[in-house]
């Protein structure tokens, strides 16, 4: 095995080298995203697959609440401000097309989560590790970002709470090969 340092967008690597290149919860948390699917395709041997595993915030709560709203607001408009997309799982089988990949599949799975799992306050979490960017931007003051935190995880915790924070989206695709030459 060999550990190598690259940038996603240009790695350096021969082209048409892998039968699998695969990228999990990275393209949404990137600007320039379509860059990466198109060094993905390259690196793909033709008849090989590229796959890619993302999300896709959603924020759904019910019964509503206003702090669980807040926070996906906040949370989505931090990363727009880095250029990514928060929604971005939605887009996977569009940029394998534009990448010139073929035979594009997709599956979308979202869980609802109940009170007690960790996977319930995920964005209460992400926000709480964003705090020190979002406080920076001028998005929400710190006295506003403890109570959104406190005020979101209490509603939250209630079992009573339906909460749908991400759906994950699966695509996958393949390298078409070469046409024969006559």
């Amino acid at each position: 095995m060999q550990i190598l340092q690259a940038g996603a967008r240009r790695t350096g690597l021969p082209g048409a080298t892998f039968d699998l290149v695969h990228a999990r919860l990275l393209l949404v948390n990137i600007n320039r995203p379509a860059e990466v699917v198109t060094e993905m395709a390259r690196l793909a041997k033709p008849g090989g697959w590229v796959a890619a595993l993302e999300a896709d915030i959603l924020g759904l709560c019910f019964p509503p609440d206003p702090a669980v709203d807040r926070v996906t607001e906040l949370l989505m408009t931090s990363y727009q401000h880095d250029g990514a997309d928060p929604q971005f799982g939605r887009r996977l089988p569009h940029l394998f097309r534009l990448a010139g990949l073929a035979d594009i599949g997709v599956e979308a799975r979202t869980d609802v989560y109940p009170a007690g799992h960790p996977q319930r306050t995920v964005l209460a979490d992400l926000l709480r590790a964003m705090r020190p960017k979002i406080a920076a931007r001028g998005l929400a003051t710190e006295p506003e970002l403890d109570a959104l935190d406190a005020a979101a995880r209490r509603h939250l915790a209630n079992p009573d709470t339906l909460a749908v924070p991400v759906a994950y989206f699966l695509a996958w695709a393949r390298k078409p090969r070469p046409e024969p030459q006559l």
